[in-house]
Formats: structure tokens, C-alpha cells, sequence
């Protein structure tokens, strides 16, 4: 797959091109769906399967101060995309001059001039130009006008409701890791880096990595969570307790993971933490030695919740 950071460096070589467009944070099971039939549609057409993306959520620039967290950073979003199988994304930088194309402006420009689409393959729920003018029909109507097709994939189902980006996103800050991995298809992962933290955790016999996350980035609610981590090349498994450590006075959020088993300095790592299972709320207990035998029982837990995923 390959991958272009601009609309104005697509290259003029693409014919017959079956485009999507979207932000695909997380990319969901109702994302994969999508990509899928996007595949199908290049096949049909021999020629290459184009997922458009942007630089950010337009929220940021159209509702600044309401634009949602991100579920994946975007060089974590392009890495998921391309596991699907497309062969070209165009990251477009989603600017002011981007933002004030109408429909109409946005299907000449960008869809048939740049992209070269014969096909266009969208969810049914699909908005698109100025203000969000555009809807499906709409892009319809201009298909048939232009000569392009149009593909509408409907929503996918889980427990009832539709799979979205925003409905993970609920799922992750209430700490329900186990719902956000049904919607996507695998565990969130939070990404960061490995920071030099008080050493409490060493003090108490149990050592964490303190993770400073990527900013944007959205955080499980507080709680203590049975996770996995990738460092590098190598995976453990491990305990995550993201809150205020309120046993011990603090009032500052910290994400400490206890990564079980492992030994050595890893400060200054990336690290990947994803997360399996919640196994409680975070507590203020009466005494250290309370909060030491409630981190061995969580421990002993995460391993059994790994264990039988495995």
C-alpha cells in the first residue's frame, strides 16, 4: 500500500479508481465492512482500491474546542488501513480551502480530477462539502451525472446499534475495554511513550512503566485494567491502573503499567498497551499494605482474563 501525504501529489497515473472517504478513526468492524466492498468495487473495475483520509477531524477546524478525541493516531490509522488490503491512501490536508468546496466543487476537484474515480464507495449515512451539504442521493445524482458509480454500504450491527466511531469512543471513556474490542474488531490500544515516573510503584514492590500517551489520544476511564504490551518486538502481559493513585494523595491522572514478568529500563520506549479486560475501579484503600495485597489479587486476575482470551 502505498501512501500519499497531499491531494496535490497524486500522482496522474490513476485510471478507473474505487475511492472512499472518511476519517476511519479506529477502523471499526463497520470501517473493515466498507473497505472490503471498496476492494470488491476496484476488482470489478481492475483498477486500484483509493481510501481518501485527512490530516484531522474536521471538528478541529470547524468546531475548535468540540472536536472529539482520537481512538487511533493517524500513523497508527494508515498502519490499520493498509492491513485491509486497499492499495493507495491519500492523506489530504483538511484546510479552510478544503472546508468551502460544495458538493459539486468537491466531486470536480478532488473526486474525478484527482482521484479518477469511476466508483465511489461510502456509508449510507455519508456527508459531504460546505456545511455538510452533501448526502448520499446527492453524490448520486452527481454520479450519474459525471459517470461514476455509487456504493452505499449500510451500518453494521452489533448488540442492536450501529458500530461507530463515536460509540466506541463512549465505550473506551467508561472503561468498558471489553465492548470497544467487540465494535473493533480488536483491543484498543493506547500508544506512547515510557516517562520516568515517582518510583511508587518500585517502592511498593510492583515497578510500572509511566506512559505519557500520544496527544489526542483518547484514555480509558479510571480504573485497573488486564492488559498486553508491545515493546518493540516482544509482548507481555501486564496491569494497567490509569487514575489519581488516590491511596497515595495524589491528584494528578497517571496511566502506570505493571508489565509482569519483565525487568530492565525502558524509559524513553514507544510503547503499545492494549487493553482486554477491566478488572475494577480504582480505590482509595485504608493502608500501603491493603493496596499491595489488592495489586497481587489484580495481578493473579489479569492473568487468569489473558489467559483464557488466549
Amino acid at each position: 500500500m502505498n501512501v500519499i501525504m497531499g491531494l496535490e501529489n497524486v500522482p496522474d497515473g490513476l485510471v478507473k479508481s474505487a475511492v472512499s472517504i472518511g476519517i476511519f478513526d479506529g477502523v471499526h468492524l463497520g470501517h473493515q465492512t466498507l473497505l472490503s466492498v471498496l476492494r470488491s468495487e476496484a476488482e470489478r473495475l481492475s483498477g486500484p482500491a483509493v481510501v481518501l483520509t485527512f490530516d484531522r477531524h474536521p471538528s478541529e477546524l470547524l468546531s475548535q474546542g468540540n472536536a472529539p478525541l482520537y481512538i487511533t493516531p493517524l500513523d497508527r490509522r494508515l498502519e490499520l488501513i493498509q492491513q485491509t488490503g486497499v492499495d493507495l491512501v491519500v492523506v489530504a490536508q483538511f484546510d479552510e480551502k478544503l472546508a468551502a468546496l460544495t458538493p459539486e466543487e468537491f466531486t470536480d476537484q478532488v473526486l474525478i480530477d484527482r482521484l479518477k474515480a469511476a466508483s465511489v464507495v461510502v456509508g449510507t449515512n455519508f456527508r459531504f462539502g460546505r456545511k455538510r451539504m452533501g448526502d448520499i442521493e446527492h453524490l448520486r445524482r452527481l454520479g450519474e451525472e459525471r459517470g461514476f458509480r455509487v456504493v452505499g454500504v449500510e451500518p453494521i450491527m452489533v448488540h442492536g446499534a450501529k458500530v461507530s466511531s463515536t460509540r466506541v469512543r463512549h465505550a473506551i471513556e467508561r472503561g468498558d475495554v471489553e465492548s470497544a474490542a467487540k465494535l473493533l474488531g480488536r483491543p484498543f490500544t493506547l500508544y506512547g511513550k515510557v516517562v520516568t515516573g515517582l518510583g511508587l510503584g518500585r517502592k511498593l514492590g510492583f515497578p510500572t512503566a509511566n506512559i505519557d500517551v500520544v496527544p489526542k489520544q483518547i484514555v480509558p476511564g479510571y480504573g485497573v485494567y488486564g492488559v498486553r504490551v508491545q515493546i518493540k518486538e516482544n509482548r507481555f502481559s501486564g496491569v494497567c491502573n490509569i487514575g489519581t493513585r488516590p491511596t497515595l494523595d495524589l491528584d494528578e491522572r497517571s496511566i502506570e503499567v505493571h508489565i509482569d514478568g519483565f525487568e530492565g529500563n525502558i524509559v524513553g520506549e514507544e510503547i503499545s498497551v492494549m487493553f482486554h479486560c477491566r478488572l475494577r475501579d480504582e480505590i482509595k484503600f485504608g493502608s500501603l499494605e491493603e493496596l499491595i495485597e489488592q495489586i497481587s489479587k489484580d495481578i493473579v486476575t489479569a492473568r487468569k482474563c489473558l489467559a483464557a482470551i488466549d
